[in-house]
C-alpha cells in the first residue's frame, strides 16, 4: 500500500505566455512521468505571462495544490519544468510534498534503466552534480558549525561545506574511472581511423525510433520498445552495404527537450562516438506534432557536445503511420542526398538509406577534394 501510495502524484504542466504547442509538451511530460513508474492522479495546467520567482508556480496555485493533497492522498508533486534550487525548496516547505522537477525525474529514469558499469558512473555523475547544485534546499540549519577532523569537517566548517567537499570529491573519483573508459574507446577508434572505416551515428529525439532502425540494418537484438529513453548505451556494429561500403554504425541514448546539462556532460564519453563520426543519421519520428521542435532540440544538443558541424542525412522514420507518404530519398540542388523517409518497422525504404548513405559518402568525399583543391591549388 505504501508503495502504490508513493507513486502518487500531481502532475503540473506551467503554460508559459500561450505557448501553442503547450498540450503536445503536456503529453511529453505525461509520457516522461509514466516511464519513469508514477501514477499522475490529478494534471493541473496553469497559464502565465512568465514564471513566479518564489514558487514558479504562483502562490495562489500553491494554496489549490495543499488543498488538493488532503482530497487526492498524495505526497508528490512533479513539475514539468526545471525549477531552481530555491523555488524546489519553496514549493516543499510550503506545500509539505515531496517536489521533483523535469530534471528530476530524467535522472530517475536514467538511474533506474541503465545497466552497464560505465553507465551506471556516468549516472552518478550526473546525480551526483545535481545534488551539488542542490544543496541549499537540503539544509537550512548553514549556521550549524561542526568541529573534528576527516569526514567531520575541519574546526568551524558547515555542514554544507563538508557536503559540498564530500561531493566534489566523489565527482571527482567518478570522473576519473570514467577517463579510463574514455581511453579504452579512444584506443578502439584509432584502430577503425588506421583502417580508414567509415564510422555513422545514430541520433535523434528519445522514442524516435533509432534502436528499432540500428536492428534492421545491422541484423541485430539491441533493446527497442515504444518508450522514452528505451536506450541509455553506444553500441556499435559493422553495417554491410557492398564491396566498397562497410562502415561501422553506432545506436546512441535519446535526446529530450531540455535535458540536463549535467546529463548532457555525464554522457560526453558516450557520445564520443557520435563527436568522431563521419555522419549523423539524424532520425525523426515523421507523424511528431513537435517534430520540428525536436530536431532544433537534437541539434542543440550536439551543439552543447562539438558535433553539429558533423554531415547529417535526416532520416523520417514511422512513415507506414501516414498513408500519404511514400519511402523515398530527397536531395539537395547540387545533388547532395539529404533525407530519406522511411518505416524501420515495417521494413520500408531500408534499400534506398543503404543507397543514400553510399551516395553521401561520395558526395562528402567529392566536396573534400573540391576543398583541397581550392586550398591547395599549386598541387594541381
Amino acid at each position: 500500500m505504501n508503495k502504490i501510495l508513493n507513486n502518487r502524484v500531481v502532475f503540473i504542466c506551467v503554460n508559459i505566455n500561450r505557448d501553442k504547442e503547450f498540450e503536445a509538451l503536456v503529453n511529453e511530460g505525461t509520457a516522461l512521468v509514466l516511464s519513469a513508474g508514477y501514477t499522475i492522479v490529478e494534471t493541473v495546467k496553469i497559464n502565465r505571462p512568465n514564471i513566479d520567482s518564489k514558487f514558479f508556480i504562483g502562490s495562489g496555485k500553491v494554496i489549490e495544490i495543499k488543498q488538493l493533497k488532503t482530497i487526492l492522498n498524495v505526497n508528490k508533486v512533479i513539475i514539468n519544468h526545471n525549477l531552481s534550487s530555491i523555488q524546489e525548496r519553496n514549493l516543499e516547505l510550503e506545500l509539505g510534498l515531496t517536489v521533483f522537477d523535469r530534471t528530476s525525474v530524467i535522472l530517475q529514469i536514467f538511474a533506474s534503466r541503465v545497466k552497464g558499469s560505465e553507465g551506471i558512473l556516468q549516472v552518478e555523475l550526473a546525480v551526483q552534480s545535481q545534488l551539488l547544485s542542490r544543496l541549499v534546499k537540503r539544509w537550512t540549519h548553514l549556521e550549524r558549525q561542526r568541529g573534528g577532523i576527516g569526514l567531520r569537517g575541519g574546526p568551524g566548517e558547515k555542514q554544507i561545506e563538508l557536503d559540498k567537499r564530500l561531493i566534489k570529491e566523489r565527482i571527482k573519483s567518478l570522473k576519473v574511472r570514467l577517463m579510463e573508459a574514455v581511453k579504452q574507446r579512444q584506443t578502439q577508434r584509432k584502430s577503425r581511423l588506421k583502417n580508414d572505416v567509415f564510422s555513422i551515428s545514430l541520433v535523434g529525439y528519445t522514442n524516435a525510433g533509432k534502436s528499432s532502425l540500428f536492428n534492421v540494418l545491422t541484423k541485430s537484438n539491441v533493446y527497442a520498445e515504444d518508450r522514452l529513453f528505451a536506450t541509455l548505451e553506444t553500441t556499435s556494429r559493422k553495417l554491410y552495404i557492398d564491396a566498397n561500403n562497410e562502415v561501422v554504425i553506432s545506436d546512441t541514448v535519446g535526446f529530450i527537450r531540455d535535458l540536463p546539462h549535467t546529463l548532457i556532460a555525464a554522457f560526453r564519453a558516450t557520445l564520443e562516438e557520435t563527436i568522431n563520426a563521419n555522419l549523423l543519421l539524424h532520425v525523426v519520428d515523421v507523424n511528431q506534432a513537435l517534430k520540428e521542435r525536436q530536431i532544433e532540440d537534437v541539434n542543440y544538443v550536439l551543439t552543447e557536445i562539438k558535433a553539429i558541424q558533423i554531415p547529417q542525412l535526416i532520416i523520417y522514420n514511422k512513415i507506414d503511420l501516414r498513408e500519404e507518404l511514400i519511402a523515398r530519398i530527397e536531395y539537395a540542388n547540387d545533388g547532395e542526398p539529404t533525407a530519406v523517409y522511411l518505416s524501420a518497422e515495417k521494413n520500408l525504404g531500408i534499400n534506398l538509406l543503404h543507397q543514400a548513405i553510399v551516395e553521401k559518402k561520395l558526395w562528402l568525399k567529392q566536396k573534400k577534394n573540391e576543398e583541397k583543391v581550392a586550398y591547395e591549388p599549386w598541387k594541381q
